[in-house]
């Protein structure tokens, strides 16, 4: 009898130990990283594994500025996640390769799936026109401004057109220590060179009807020299022309510049550092034919097809994607959210986010999205463009220069991609 007892003491605590190594374990990829989105992803982690009690999440986190090459290395190393934070312009390369699942049954079966905005359900389709990405939000840019500072340089309301804004950082520009505006001449500055040469050329469609880029005609190269003046007119800091994202948000809130064009994940640090009465968030100026294009990007959640964990990924990119997940994740890392109606809590009913509302409401600001459809368009925006740009913004290039140079590499890359649909 003891002997029995003890054969079936010490099966149970097999089988019990066989249950835990059984569990199903799931890695999870963001590659946006910082202290407080990882926090934030790590307590709505915590709550799936709660509901999930089967389920373990490994969250790997790489930091943004290698995260491109550290995440190819570890995909061609065989190490693929399960789940990955997918930015757009990763979007067409891993779509382009087969490694990502669809998820459009997913969404069509998906209880929440009805509340997605029609944003969200193409943009999350952009590559391929397959949903490969539940998008989680938007990264729209819109004009942040100082109210003391423009009040100090006798302006009285924030720059409607682009050459209001070109004055009024000039009269900012004539405080001590003062400049006009935060110049992202750094790394992830293409965005402001695309989206003002749009706005100068009065059209925000990436190549002609034969393919062909726009980006050498006369307006978009008239836009691309308004930065190059706003530069070297002394409109911006002079070390601007390093400047990423940290260095632009800080020189706001810090007071060093007036203007900064940027996303609502900016809005967080700002408001951290200055009181609501002394900012508010403008749309972007419009150019000479009445209009703005705001480059608008995103990020979301894509599950490799290499998963052995199909329908569990799906249930954490579900969870992720959730109204009430995506609202908590909206407002602690600065995106506008995906779900229809989300844009009524109070937390977005403020002058802080009517910028980008009345851009994605009122007709003459039209967003602009990214060719990231284009296989090379991260290369182009994180290599070509960066090191190009800041050659002109120094002096070394002229604006008719690297809009030919960014032409001829965009339109190869749209004849390429034209062929293979």
């Amino acid at each position: 009898m003891m002997m029995r007892q003890l054969v079936g003491v010490s099966l149970a605590m097999v089988l019990g130990t066989g249950s835990a190594y059984a569990e199903t374990k799931l890695k999870l990829v963001e590659v946006i990283t910082s202290p407080e989105r990882t926090q934030t992803l790590q307590a709505m982690v915590d709550d799936y594994e709660t509901a999930n009690p089967g389920v373990e999440v490994e969250i790997v986190s790489l930091p943004w500025g290698q995260a491109f090459e550290k995440f190819a290395t570890m995909v061609a190393g065989g190490d693929v996640p399960d789940v990955v934070e997918m930015p757009d312009r990763w979007l067409a390369l891993y779509a382009g390769n087969d490694m990502l699942m669809s998820l459009e049954d997913n969404i069509k079966d998906w209880e929440h799936g009805d509340t997605l905005t029609q944003k969200s359900l193409d943009m999350g389709r952009y590559a391929g026109g397959t949903m490969y990405t539940v998008p989680y939000g938007f990264y729209l840019r819109a004009m942040f401004y100082n109210r003391k500072l423009l009040a100090e340089a006798g302006i009285d309301a924030p720059p409607a057109t682009m050459a209001e804004f070109m004055e009024a950082s000039a009269k900012v520009s004539e405080l001590d220590g003062k400049s006009g505006y935060c110049l992202r001449g750094g790394p992830g500055g293409l965005n402001g060179w695309i989206m003002f040469a749009a706005t100068m050329n009065g059209t925000n469609e990436f190549f002609t009807d034969d393919g062909k880029s726009r980006l050498d005609e006369p307006g978009s190269i008239e836009g691309i020299q308004f930065l190059i003046d706003m530069y070297q007119k002394g409109y911006a800091p002079k070390d601007s022309v390093s400047w990423g994202f940290n260095e632009i948000v800080a020189g706001f809130y810090s007071g060093t510049c007036a203007f900064l064009d940027q996303d609502p994940d900016a809005l967080i640090a700002v408001a951290e550092r200055m009181d609501s009465d002394d900012f508010a968030v403008a749309p972007m100026p419009v150019g000479p034919a009445g209009k703005a294009f705001p480059t608008i990007g995103y990020a979301g959640w894509s599950v490799f097809k290499s998963t052995e964990h199909a329908s569990e990924s799906w249930d954490l990119v579900a969870h992720l994607s959730s109204p009430e997940s995506n609202k908590t994740w909206a407002k602690r890392v600065g995106v506008i959210p995906i779900h229809e109606g989300a844009d009524q809590d109070p937390y977005f009913q403020t002058d802080q986010f009517k910028g980008w509302f009345t851009e994605l409401n009122e007709p003459q600001y039209e967003p602009t999205i990214m060719p990231t459809y284009l296989e090379k368009f991260g290369f182009f925006a994180d290599s070509i463009a960066l090191e190009s740009s800041q050659e002109a913004l120094l002096g070394q290039r002229s604006a008719e220069d690297i809009a030919s140079e960014w032409a001829d590499f965009l339109t190869d890359e749209y004849t390429k991609w034209k062929a293979e649909q």
